[in-house]
């Protein structure tokens, strides 16, 4: 399009040409891979000389595809007015490939011989020159040229439209008639312009000097009547030979303009190869400078938690909080940015895993519960049980858009202008259903109901935010029996909305919605970008509807891979999953959920019934007292809302004294609350003593850990506050002997202090080859934490050399060449090694998976996220 576009606007500095064309030279070798790249099959020119046809005929694409050879020569840029010749092979047609041929032997322009050209069949010639990939000193051999020939450089000329724009210059009151001949061969002179009639009238006869001078032509002019005065006869010929002169100084003008061409064409090469540099550059450039300001940023945030383990006063303890906010945001506008500059190149890529979608949702509620509850913000998500349990898919990217949407502003600092709107009241919900489930359900959702909501507040309707999406069109549904899962997601909260004038700009990069929200809460506005830019990836779409001072509603599809599908073999993603697994002991119990409120109480259902728990809902104490003194089976379990028990308290103490005189079997009771201090203080002052609290948002691990504790088995979790307690860290990690390998002294202090603080015994290393020195069996470590990146040895090779050194040794047990004393009692050895890094987001989970790892946890440790991984190893 470029080279179209240049040859047509400088089309007046070649009068006399009928269009300029470009051919690359392309070897046999390189045929196959050259047609697959421009989408089109290389066609052979002597088709047309075996067949000619019609000019209304003509049509390129029933030409023949050229023979095989060892070279040809397809055009690949034309002017406009001759594009129908891009994909002939200039090789395969004789005249051509001769002086094709001779063109880049010699260096000069060269000249054929007339000939019908191609849809037009009118007679015409065409200059030749050789584009060479570097300059060529004068006196270069023809083997050299040859080498250094990059393609060809052709201007096209229609003879008969050339003379006739030239006798339309001159005015004449009598006809001129004159012919255009190739007089290379003296015997058999060809005509290319004019009548062959004879007349024994005066003729004027001109060179035509065309830049080759291997072929001769001839212009010979005559009045059509003889020329009644001799005077015009004179002034006519002067004019023919004006004539001859102005054609070759325009032959020469054009000659020393494609010339210009060619060399304008080596600049804009140069231009385009310095372009793709400088992109690559910058892009190693963001990867390294991130790379090496994560490092020491985590060294910081790693010494800011071990400080706040200290003895501060008030003071001190805000200050530390301070600067550990403002190095996490630092971390993740690090990240922000280098996924940013990966869009803009193209280069970010979807991976294909199997993940559980309902695990990375609960992993993303855990990231920002803490901030939840001190809000008093309601929190919850809700996944249809019509969406697979298992899908492939990319869950990090997956759970990096549910993060941004969701405002997490406690460990990424995600703070964009959408969902949340900062608000400190109402609520926050996310919901999962199938495309399809959505679609039936419109019809059904004749009235929308604002008040029927997860806190009550009125939100903007979810049925706008995904107006005009083409997925709920006939032609963008989904096709039933494809193995494709097309899902919906939607975040609806309640809050400030956004700005009306501010709607327009929500998805631009680095864009605030206004200077209010800007000042006062931060960001940098390149949260949504990113967000947008991801599911397109996943092949879906992404809208928003928001109204000023209700909240705001964003909805988006993304196409997945059912992970039950046999079609491929995909790895279960190991890594950063948290592991669910129902406890048999939950299995064929019965729950009793107290909430007025239908879609609050659908939630609970949702989280309770995934634990195998059979749920029963009802609105108020009376409905409550009368299932349990009528039900066939013992209630095991009542979890009432804490809005229900803090509206009406001495209904609360009545049911719970008639609880044990109608209950079989006395339940436990449950308290399901935003606000873990309000709770308590109401219990406290209502007297009641055997009502455990469970802090929301609900997910399963901790909903477990509840009920496991509260129904009698309290050494499965604490949880406390939503997060895991020291406590329960400790009696894991507790005189467990643990390597922690990391080139880095900071992290590595940082590593050991969090891993001492809860009684571990922790060995450090710096080198990957001391590792394995020191995982060799026989040994006595419980575990490894492995940095990925270091000098030498990465993490990766390091976990490759010690599983190789483990299945050595488990085969020389196994044939009886050791016995299983020596080795410590271990009959199959297979530490735990799990990788630490920067960026859970971005870490490369099928590399740590294909080199043995059995999980990773981020640098600095999460004491959550650390209770989950090494829970797996240790019980």
């Amino acid at each position: 399009m470029t080279f179209a576009r240049y040859t047509e606007r400088t089309a007046f500095e070649r009068p006399l040409t009928s269009g300029v064309a470009y051919a690359v030279r392309v070897l046999h070798s390189e045929r196959e891979q050259f047609e697959k790249h421009q989408g089109w099959t290389i066609k052979r020119m002597d088709t047309l000389e075996k067949n000619p046809v019609h000019k209304d005929d003509y049509n390129p694409d029933l030409f023949e595809p050229s023979p095989i050879q060892e070279e040809y020569a397809p055009v690949i840029f034309a002017q406009e007015i001759i594009s129908h010749v891009i994909s002939i092979d200039l090789l395969s047609g004789k005249e051509d490939r001769e002086n094709v041929l001779r063109a880049r032997k010699s260096g000069k322009g060269v000249l054929t011989a007339p000939f019908p050209l191609l849809k037009t069949n009118r007679l015409g010639v065409i200059l030749t020159f050789a584009v060479y990939k570097r300059d060529l000193p004068s006196n270069a051999t023809p083997n050299e040229r040859i080498q250094a020939t990059n393609g060809y450089l052709g201007g096209v000329f229609d003879v008969e439209s050339l003379v006739e724009k030239l006798l339309q210059q001159l005015a004449s009151k009598q006809n001129i008639l004159v012919n255009v001949l190739d007089t290379t061969n003296q015997s058999y002179p060809i005509s290319m312009y004019g009548s062959n009639a004879s007349d024994d009238g005066l003729e004027l006869v001109s060179h035509l000097n065309f830049g080759d001078p291997f072929r001769k032509h001839e212009m010979r002019c005559r009045f059509k009547q003889k020329p009644p005065w001799p005077w015009l006869s004179i002034t006519t010929s002067i004019g023919i030979l004006v004539i001859a002169l102005l054609v070759g100084h325009i032959f020469h003008a054009t000659v020393n303009r494609i010339a210009k061409v060619e060399d304008d064409c080596h600049k804009m090469m140069e231009l385009k190869k310095q372009a793709e540099a400088a992109d690559v550059a910058k892009s190693q450039f963001l990867a390294t400078v991130s790379h090496e300001i994560r490092t020491p940023m985590n060294g910081v945030l790693g010494m800011l938690h071990m400080l706040m383990d200290t003895d501060l006063d008030v003071t001190q303890l805000d200050y530390v909080r301070t600067a550990q906010a403002s190095g996490k945001a630092l971390v993740a506008l690090i990240n922000e940015v280098l996924d940013q500059a990966k869009i803009e190149s193209g280069k970010l890529e979807l991976e294909e895993v199997q993940f559980d979608l309902r695990a990375v949702l609960d992993d993303v509620l855990s990231l920002f519960s803490g901030k939840a509850q001190d809000k008093g913000v309601e929190l919850a998500v809700f996944i249809s049980d019509r969406v697979p349990e298992m899908l492939i898919g990319d869950p990090g990217r997956f759970r990096q858009i549910i993060t941004n949407l969701m405002g997490n502003s406690i460990k990424h600092k995600l703070i964009i202008y959408l969902l949340v709107q900062f608000t400190e009241k109402g609520h926050i919900h996310v919901t999962v259903h199938l495309v399809e489930e959505v679609i039936d359900s419109i019809e059904v959702e004749t009235e929308f109901s604002s008040n029927n909501t997860l806190s009550g507040f009125p939100v903007a309707d979810r049925r706008q935010s995904w107006k005009g999406f083409r997925t709920f069109s006939q032609e963008g549904s989904i096709h039933p029996f494809s193995d494709s899962i097309n899902i919906i997601v939607s975040v609806e909260d309640t809050g400030e909305g956004i700005p009306i004038e501010a709607q327009s700009r929500v998805f631009t990069p680095f864009m605030q919605v206004g200077p209010s929200i800007s000042r006062t809460h931060g960001g940098t506005g390149i949260g949504l970008s990113i967000s947008k830019c991801l599911v397109n990836l996943m092949k879906g779409e992404i809208g928003f509807v928001s109204i000023p001072k209700i909240g705001s509603t964003f909805t988006f599809t993304a196409v997945f891979t059912s992970g039950s599908s046999s079609s491929k073999e995909y790895k279960s993603q190991q890594i950063n999953n948290q592991t669910n697994s129902v406890s048999s002991e939950f299995r064929g119990k019965r729950a009793l959920v107290v909430d007025p409120r239908s879609v609050r109480a659908k939630v609970s259902r949702y989280h309770i019934q995934r634990l195998g728990i059979h749920v029963e809902v009802v609105s108020d104490w009376k409905q409550g007292l009368s299932s349990i003194s009528r039900g066939s089976s013992a209630f095991n379990m009542v979890l009432i809302e804490q809005e229900v028990w803090d509206q009406d308290l001495n209904g609360s103490a009545h049911f719970i004294d008639n609880l044990e005189k109608i209950a079989i079997t006395t339940p436990k009771v449950f308290l399901l609350s935003n606000s873990i201090s309000s709770s308590r203080a109401n219990t406290t002052t209502s007297g009641v003593c055997n009502l455990t609290v469970i802090p929301k948002p609900l997910r399963a691990s901790m909903l477990a850990a509840s009920l496991q504790r509260a129904m009698g088995d309290g050494n499965k979790g604490n949880p406390r506050n939503g997060e895991v307690p020291s406590l329960s860290l400790q009696n894991l990690l507790l005189g467990r002997k643990i390597l922690i390998v990391d080139d880095n002294n900071v992290n590595l202090k940082v590593a050991a202090g969090a891993l001492r603080k809860y009684g571990a015994d922790v060995v450090s290393a710096s080198r990957g080859m001391e590792a394995i020195e020191l995982l060799t069996p026989p040994h006595r470590f419980d575990a490894c934490f492995m940095d990925i990146q270091m000098p030498e040895m990465d993490g990766f090779e390091a976990t490759r050399r010690i599983r190789d050194s483990e299945q050595n040794i488990n085969d020389r047990i196994h044939f009886g060449e050791l016995s299983v004393e020596t080795c410590n009692n271990i009959s199959n050895w297979h530490v735990p090694i799990l990788a630490m890094t920067a960026d859970v987001i971005q870490a490369t989970h099928e590399a740590c998976l294909r080199c043995g790892m059995d999980g990773y946890v981020s640098k600095p440790f999460e004491a959550e996220q650390l209770y989950r991984e090494v829970s797996r190893f240790f019980h």
